[in-house]
């Protein structure tokens, strides 16, 4: 019996980040403030959902685990202690070109035994 997969999206997340840092953009983070144990500043949450500049000059304390992504911030000049699970992160992206990363529920997918088996849609171009 196969052990069940761990999550990609802490794995991916952490990427991502390393990327956009490396390319000296703004990490932002779309959080879905329904999910257990997100402490994020209640005035700022709009359609259940709030959006976190991560980066290095709007946080002090990051850090990144395989579980959560936690910083002290400021909000409206106050300082702040957040606290976002890895399961309630939607997307990760940069401020200045929207490129990143958005993420689907894992908890769909079906077991590979399950899945049906289709031929892949490839054409061979000359």
């Amino acid at each position: 019996m196969a052990l069940p997969l761990l999550s990609k999206r802490p794995y991916l997340i952490r990427a991502m980040l390393d990327w956009i840092n490396d390319n000296k953009l703004t990490p932002y983070i779309l959080v879905d403030t329904n999910i257990s144990n997100v402490k994020v500043p209640e005035k700022f949450i709009n359609k259940e959902k709030i959006i976190l500049n991560i980066g290095h000059t709007a946080t002090d304390d990051l850090n990144v685990t395989l579980e959560s992504i936690s910083f002290n911030g400021r909000f409206d000049g106050k300082s702040l202690s957040i606290f976002v699970p890895t399961e309630a992160i939607l997307s990760i992206y940069t401020k200045e070109t929207g490129d990143g990363m958005i993420f689907s529920d894992e908890g769909t997918s079906q077991p590979k035994d399950k899945i049906e088996k289709k031929a892949p849609h490839l054409k061979l171009v000359e």
